[in-house]
C-alpha cells in the first residue's frame, strides 16, 4: 500500500490529462512541481474516455484507466514519483454523467440491445413512459445528421454480423446499434428464392433454425420479472456463441448471412430495398432520429444539452457501488487522497450522494485512521451558501475566484461603462432580464424535452386528484416555463424528508417572479406548482401520490441547474459585453466589483465554516484566464481613455465590415467584445510572423465560438455561414500587419498601460489567493502569466521547460550574495514572466512549510490608513505564535500617473500604513528580500508603514519573529 499524503492539501497544481499529456508526462514536471511548492497534482479525469478525448468528462468506464493516457505501470510510477517527492494527488471524477453513442460504452449497448430488460436499464436516467407513443420503451437516438429516411436510402445505415461475437448490429458511422436478440429470427431467415434452394437438411441450416428458434422464444424486453430478465440475458448469451460457431465452420452459412446482410443494407437506386432493414429498426429499443430531434422528444437525461453525455442513477446504490468501487481501491490502496466531485448539481440527491461517499471511504480507510479531502464543483450563486451539511472540504473555488477579481474593477465607473457600452452596442439589457430570456430560449431550443417531461410528470400528478385534474398540459408547461426561467440559484435541494428554509425562499421567490412575467389567464396553475415543489401535503394523500410528488420535485431541480448553466454560463455570458471580465462561472457581471469589507467578510465566512476549501483564480471552465480578466479590469479604472479609443478604431475598422442580409456584419456588440477580447490576450512580447498567424487564429476562432454560444446571429445548431465569414474577415482584416494598419499601432500604444495595471493587478491577485483561508489552486501554466480563452484555448500545451528553467535561475540567485540585486531588476519590470513565478514560488514554499499557520490560523483583516488606503488591501493570518501580515495594491491607474512605470516607489505611499491589531509583535521580515521592518506607534497605535516595504517589491508578506528570520549570503 502506497503511502498517503496529508490529508488537506497545502497548494494543488491542476493538470489536463489527455493522449498528449500522460501519466508519464505528468511524472516528468513532478520534481519541479514538488520545487514549486505544490502539495498536490490535481488531476483532470484519467479513467478511461471516448477515444481522443481532450478533457476526459466522457467516461465509458470507470473501472479503467484511460489507455490514450497512460498504462497501469505508467500511473504507478506517476504515484511514486509524487509519494518520492511528499506529494499526493487530487483526482477529478465524473459521477453524473457517462459518453455515449460511439460503439465502446458496455453499459450503454446493452441498454440499447435490451431496452428495459437490460441489467443496465436503472444505471442511466431514461423515460421509459414518454408522451409520445412511438417511444415507449424505446431510447430515442438523435445522432443522424438528416432525416431518417434520407440517411436510410442514401446507405448511411448498415446491417453489419459480428462473427466472432455472434452478433447483429446496425452502424452509423463509427456508431453502433446492436439489435435486440429476439429480432435476430427476421435476419436469419430466408428472404429470396435463391436462397429457399438451400438443402433443408444440411447440418449447418438444421442448426441456424434452431438458433433461430431459441432467439425467437426470448422472453421480450418489457414487464419482466427478475427470473425472466436473467434467463433472457443468459440464453440470448449462449444462442450468440452458437451462431458464431456455426458461422465459423459452415461456408454455406457464411454465404447465406452474407446474402442476407445484402439484402438488409439495400441499393441505393432503390428505395423500397431499404424496408427490410427499417422494419428491422422499428423493432428497436430504440429510435434512430435526426440530431435536431433531441431538443422535443430526447427522453434521456443528458448533461446539459450534449446528446452523447448521458446521466447516471447515483441514487440507485448498485449504479453508485459499480462507478465507483476503481476509485474506493485507489483510495484504499493510498494512490488518491482526494476527490473534487464534478457537477454535483446534475444528481438526483446530492446530499445523499456526498454522505454516501463519506461513508464509502470511511470504510476504505479504516484502519488507516485518515479522513479524505473532497470538493465539490458547486456553483453558488449571490448570497447562496455551500450546504453546511454536505461532508465535504468545501468547493472547487468559482466564488473565490470571482471575489477576489471583483477587487480589481473600480466600483465607481459602473455608471461610465454603462454610457460607454450603451452608446457603442446601441444596447444596455438589465443584466437579470437578459438572464431570463436566455434561461427562456433555452428551455425552447435546448432543452425543451426536459420541459416535457416535468410537464408530462406534473399532469399526471394532477390527474389525480379531483382539485387539480383540470390543468393542461401547456398551462404546467408555460408555468414551468416561467418558474425555471425565473429560478434565483442552480438549484434546491428539496427532498422527501426535508425542504430547508433557504430552499422554501427559492421556490417562492421563483414562483412569484413567473407568475408576475405571466400572461396566462388563470395563475393558480403557479400556486400548485409551488405546493407540489414544497411538497405541502394536507396528510390524507395516499404514499403512490406522494412519491410523484417527490420525484418530480427532485426531477425538478436537476433542469432548473441545466438550464440556469446554459442559460447564464453559456449564452447570457456571451451576450452581456460592458466588462467581460466580470463574464465568468459563478459571477454575476450586473455587480460592478467587489468591496474591501466584502472581500474581508467572505474570507472571515470562509475561515469559520469551509477553511480548507478550494481557491482558484483559473480553471480548465474558466471563460478568460486570471492574466486575461486582471487585464480587462483595467479598463474599468479609465473609462474616458477606453471610450476615446474605442469610438476611433470603430472609424478606423468600419471598412473591413461585410454587408450581409440583415444589416453591417459583425455586429457593433461583437466588436466591443473583439476589442476587450484583444485587450486581454494581446501579446506581452513582439511575436514573429509565424507566432502572429497562431495568435490570430486563436482570436478568430474564440470570436466564431462567441457568436455561436450568444445564439443571436448564429449558432451551434444552426449556423450562418454569411454573418461567420463577415466576422471571421473583419477580425483577419483588424489584425492584419501585412500593411499600413492604424489600428494595430494605436492599439498597441494603448495595451502598453493596460498591460502594467494588469500586471500590477495578476500579482495582487496571485498573493491573496495564496494566503487566504482555503487551499490554493494553481491551473495548469499560470505560475507565469497566461493569457488564455475558454476552452480548448486554455488547453493548449504548457512549455515547462521554460518554468523550470526559470525557477532554478530564481532559486540559485535568490541564494546567491546578489540575490537583492537580483530582486530590483524583477521589480522594474512588472510584466516580466519571472516576477509572478517567483511570487508564487516564495508565498508556495512559506506554505508548505507552515501548514498550520494557513490551515488553522486566523483571519483578521487589518486597516489601511492614508492618502492612498483605498487602493491597499491588507490582513493578517495568525497561529500559535507565528503571524503573517499580507498587503496588496489596487485600482493603480491613478498612481501610475504621469508616465510611473512601477508602484514600487517610497513617495508613492508616503503617509499609508497598514494598522496591526496584535500588540506583541515588534518587527517582522520581509519575505522577498529579508528585511527587518520595524513596527511603529505605541501600545495604542502600531502600524507598519507601505513606503518603506512597497518600494522594494509590489506586494507585501511579512514574517513575524516567530519565524526564523530569513537568511542571504
Amino acid at each position: 500500500m502506497a503511502e498517503r499524503m496529508t490529508e488537506i492539501p497545502s497548494a494543488t497544481y491542476r493538470l489536463q490529462l489527455n493522449r498528449n499529456f500522460t501519466f508519464r508526462d505528468a511524472a516528468a514536471i513532478v520534481p519541479y512541481l514538488s520545487a514549486l511548492g505544490i502539495s498536490h497534482c490535481y488531476l483532470s479525469p484519467y479513467l478511461r474516455a471516448r477515444p481522443e478525448s481532450s478533457h476526459g468528462y466522457d467516461v465509458i468506464d470507470h473501472n479503467a484507466l484511460n489507455p490514450e493516457i497512460g498504462t497501469p505501470e505508467e500511473y504507478e510510477h506517476l504515484i511514486n514519483e509524487l509519494h518520492r517527492h511528499g506529494m499526493g494527488q487530487i483526482a477529478d471524477i465524473v459521477p453524473n454523467h457517462m459518453g455515449v453513442m460511439g460503439s465502446d460504452n458496455s453499459w450503454w449497448l446493452d441498454v440499447l440491445e435490451n431496452g428495459e430488460a437490460s441489467d443496465f436499464a436503472e444505471f442511466f436516467d431514461i423515460d421509459w413512459d414518454p408522451i409520445k407513443d412511438e417511444l415507449q420503451g424505446k431510447v430515442l437516438i438523435p445522432i443522424l445528421a438528416d432525416q431518417y429516411g434520407n440517411e436510410l436510402e442514401t446507405g448511411k445505415l448498415k446491417l453489419v454480423f459480428d462473427h466472432e461475437r455472434g452478433e447483429f448490429g446496425i452502424f452509423y458511422f463509427q456508431h453502433r446499434f446492436p439489435v435486440d436478440p429476439a429480432e435476430y429470427p427476421r435476419i436469419l431467415g430466408p428472404h429470396s428464392e435463391k436462397q429457399e434452394k438451400f438443402d433443408p437438411n444440411h447440418e449447418g441450416f438444421l442448426e441456424l433454425q434452431s438458433i433461430s428458434t431459441a432467439f425467437g422464444h426470448l422472453p421480450g424486453r418489457r414487464g419482466l420479472s427478475v427470473e425472466q430478465r436473467a434467463e433472457r440475458n443468459r440464453e440470448k448469451e449462449v444462442q450468440k456463441r452458437r451462431l458464431a460457431a456455426v458461422f465459423t465452420r459452415s461456408p454455406e452459412i457464411q454465404e447465406f448471412i452474407t446474402r442476407n446482410l445484402e439484402l438488409y443494407n439495400g441499393e441505393v437506386e432503390d428505395p423500397r430495398s431499404f424496408d427490410l432493414l427499417h422494419e428491422l429498426i422499428k423493432t428497436q429499443a430504440y429510435r434512430l432520429a435526426q440530431w435536431r430531434v433531441a431538443a422535443d422528444d430526447i427522453n434521456y437525461r443528458r448533461f446539459f444539452d450534449i446528446n452523447d453525455l448521458a446521466a447516471l442513477r447515483q441514487e440507485n446504490e448498485v449504479v453508485f457501488q459499480n462507478t465507483h468501487r476503481f476509485t474506493l481501491a485507489l483510495v484504499a490502496q493510498g494512490k488518491v487522497d482526494g476527490l473534487r466531485i464534478d457537477h454535483p448539481d446534475g444528481l438526483y440527491d446530492p446530499a445523499a450522494y456526498f454522505r454516501e461517499l463519506h461513508d464509502q471511504f470511511t470504510i476504505a480507510l479504516a484502519d488507516q485512521n485518515q479522513k479524505f479531502y473532497i470538493v465539490a464543483e458547486k456553483i453558488l450563486t449571490g448570497r447562496e451558501k455551500l450546504r453546511e451539511g454536505w461532508p465535504v472540504n468545501g468547493t472547487t473555488g468559482y466564488e473565490f475566484s470571482n471575489l477576489v477579481n471583483g477587487l480589481f474593477v473600480a466600483q465607481n465607473a459602473a455608471e461610465r461603462m454603462d454610457r460607454t457600452y450603451r452608446s457603442f452596442s446601441g444596447t444596455l439589457p438589465d443584466f437579470a432580464d437578459l438572464v431570463y430570456s436566455c434561461k427562456k430560449l433555452i428551455l425552447k431550443v435546448g432543452l425543451a424535452s426536459e420541459l416535457n417531461v416535468l410537464a408530462n410528470l406534473l399532469t399526471r400528478i394532477a390527474l389525480a386528484n379531483r382539485h387539480t385534474c383540470d390543468f393542461t398540459l401547456n398551462s404546467f408547461r408555460s408555468a414551468l416555463a416561467e418558474i425555471i426561467s425565473c429560478f434565483p440559484v442552480y438549484r434546491t435541494y428539496i427532498t422527501r424528508e426535508d425542504v430547508s428554509t433557504e430552499d422554501r425562499r427559492y421556490v417562492q421567490q421563483a414562483v412569484a417572479a413567473g407568475k408576475k412575467r405571466s400572461n396566462a389567464a388563470d395563475l393558480s396553475v403557479f400556486d400548485f406548482i409551488q405546493r407540489v415543489l414544497l411538497q405541502e401535503f394536507n396528510g390524507s394523500e395516499p404514499e403512490f401520490y406522494k412519491r410523484a410528488i417527490c420525484r418530480f420535485a427532485m426531477k425538478f431541480q436537476q433542469v432548473t441547474a441545466a438550464v440556469m448553466a446554459k442559460g447564464l454560463e453559456d449564452t447570457a455570458f456571451y451576450r452581456y459585453h460592458r466588462l467581460t471580465s466580470l463574464n465568468d462561472v459563478g459571477g454575476n457581471p450586473g455587480k460592478f466589483g467587489t468591496t474591501v469589507e466584502e472581500f474581508h467578510r467572505a474570507n472571515l465566512e470562509r475561515a469559520r465554516l469551509w477553511p480548507h476549501s478550494m481557491l482558484s483564480s483559473s480553471t480548465h471552465d474558466s471563460k478568460r484566464s486570471e492574466d486575461v480578466r486582471a487585464r480587462i479590469n483595467a479598463l474599468s479604472e479609465m473609462p474616458p481613455s477606453w471610450r476615446l479609443h474605442l469610438n476611433r478604431w470603430s472609424d478606423w475598422n468600419r471598412s473591413k465590415k461585410s454587408r450581409i442580409e440583415g444589416g453591417m456584419a459583425p455586429s457593433r456588440n461583437d466588436e466591443y467584445l473583439l476589442y476587450q477580447t484583444l485587450v486581454g490576450m494581446w501579446p506581452a512580447e513582439p511575436l514573429d510572423d509565424a507566432g502572429w498567424i497562431k495568435f490570430c487564429e486563436r482570436i478568430e476562432q474564440y470570436m466564431l465560438k462567441a457568436a455561436r454560444e450568444a445564439k443571436e446571429h448564429t449558432s451551434w445548431a444552426n449556423t450562418n455561414q454569411a454573418y461567420e465569414t463577415a466576422l471571421s474577415s473583419f477580425v483577419t482584416g483588424i489584425l492584419d500587419r501585412s500593411c499600413r494598419n492604424l489600428f494595430l499601432s494605436d492599439f498597441s500604444n494603448f495595451h502598453r498601460q493596460v498591460a502594467r495595471i494588469g500586471a500590477f493587478n495578476s500579482l495582487s491577485q496571485c498573493l491573496l489567493k495564496m494566503t487566504s483561508p482555503g487551499v490554493p489552486d494553481i491551473y495548469q501554466g499560470t505560475e507565469l502569466p497566461d493569457f488564455s480563452l475558454v476552452d480548448p484555448d486554455n488547453r493548449r500545451p504548457v512549455d515547462y521547460a521554460l518554468r523550470q528553467e526559470l525557477l532554478k535561475g530564481l532559486q540559485s540567485r535568490d541564494q546567491g550574495p546578489d540575490s537583492l540585486t537580483a530582486i530590483r531588476a524583477l521589480i522594474r519590470s512588472p510584466e516580466s514572466p519571472a516576477l509572478k513565478l517567483f511570487l508564487s514560488w516564495k508565498i508556495l514554499s512559506l506554505r508548505r512549510a507552515n501548514r498550520g499557520l494557513f490551515q488553522y490560523g486566523s483571519y483578521v483583516p487589518l486597516n489601511v490608513t492614508g492618502s492612498n488606503a483605498r487602493h491597499v488591501v491588507a490582513f493578517a493570518r495568525k497561529h500559535e505564535e507565528r503571524s503573517l501580515v499580507i498587503a496588496v495594491p489596487r485600482l493603480c491607474e491613478s498612481l501610475l500617473g504621469d508616465g510611473r512605470e512601477t508602484l514600487c516607489e517610497e513617495q508613492l505611499w508616503k503617509d499609508t500604513s497598514v494598522e496591526l491589531t496584535d500588540s506583541t509583535v515588534r518587527c517582522f521580515h520581509d519575505l522577498f528580500t529579508g528585511a527587518c521592518v520595524t513596527v511603529e506607534g505605541g501600545a495604542a497605535s502600531r502600524r507598519i508603514p507601505l513606503s518603506g516595504v512597497l518600494q522594494s517589491f509590489p506586494v507585501v508578506v511579512l514574517l513575524s519573529e516567530a519565524f526564523s528570520k530569513p537568511t542571504r549570503e
